[in-house]
């Protein structure tokens, strides 16, 4: 799909936001994801990827980063990707987590890419490719993510965020606890 976008990036870089990950700022005005990588961007430039830690057992469902130097807090050299690794050979547990900001050197490596995990061409492996090519970070994004994907996590998404809401809350509040007591 990305590489579908290849004449309108043309030799720019450019952002992805994959729709099923749903990122928030944190509460009390908070920084969006994809500001937070822009102004890592400014800082470092290259390649920049959104990741997250999950608990070991769940890297198996998505990309992982091999992580190298951490450059300040909320930044981390990439060493490496892996698309969906077996929990026992994830180099780590911070994940990919469907936000980036890639050079266009990207779309030449999705043109020749073979399938990956799943039987697909994989965004991941594309990226591993480039890796020590160009300079390439991950972004430690301070918020909350909702992996809307799966069926709970949409839910839980439209719950979190409906009890964030004034006009919702009390309404969704007493709504889940009429539905409990069933």
């Amino acid at each position: 799909a990305i590489w579908c976008a290849r004449a309108i990036v043309g030799d720019e870089p450019f952002a992805i936001l994959l729709p099923d990950e749903l990122m928030v700022a944190q509460k009390g005005g908070g920084t969006g994801c994809m500001k937070q990588m822009v102004e890592a961007y400014n800082e470092v430039g290259g390649n920049l990827i959104s990741v997250l830690e999950v608990p070991q057992e769940d890297v198996s469902s998505y990309g992982v980063i091999a992580p190298g130097a951490q450059v300040s807090d909320t930044l981390t050299e990439v060493t490496g990707l892996v698309e969906k690794p077996p929990v026992a050979e994830a180099p780590s547990n911070k994940i990919v987590s469907g936000r980036y900001i890639l050079q266009p050197e990207v779309m030449r490596t999705l043109e020749t890419q073979g399938k990956g995990a799943g039987g697909e061409i994989q965004l991941t492996d594309a990226m591993a490719k480039m890796i020590g090519t160009q300079p390439f970070h991950g972004v430690t994004f301070e918020g909350r993510r909702f992996d809307c994907g799966s069926k709970a996590g949409y839910i839980e998404a439209n719950l979190a965020l409906s009890l964030e809401r004034e006009d919702l809350k009390d309404h969704i509040r007493a709504f889940a606890q009429e539905e409990l007591a069933r």
